[in-house]
């Protein structure tokens, strides 16, 4: 039997949050009283705190666009070097054999 994943509102998670500090930082008493599970409350937390999570005060949508623009410049890097690596080992095979 599957299970459905359940999909909450940014708002949700945002008063999530803020529901955290009102219980005093107590997660599990928390998610008791919001119905859900503790590690998805945690995840949201954390996510808080390095500033992704949409709605939240510590929310920074410049922060979001610089990590983004690391991953893809990190991708086109790994990419490059792949493609330097083959280029490498083709020359030596060409020098080899010529």
């Amino acid at each position: 039997m599957t299970k459905k994943m359940q999909s909450y509102s940014t708002e949700f998670k945002a008063e999530a949050i803020k529901k955290i500090a009102d219980n005093n930082g107590n997660l599990s008493a928390t998610a008791r009283q919001l119905g859900i599970a503790m590690q998805t409350l945690s995840n949201w937390q954390n996510k808080a705190y390095e500033g992704a999570l949409v709605g939240t005060k510590q929310y920074d949508p410049e922060l979001m666009a610089i990590l983004e623009e690391n991953k893809r410049l990190k991708r086109d890097l790994k990419v490059a070097q792949e493609e330097r690596d083959i280029l490498k080992k083709a020359t030596a095979y060409f020098a080899k054999h010529s």
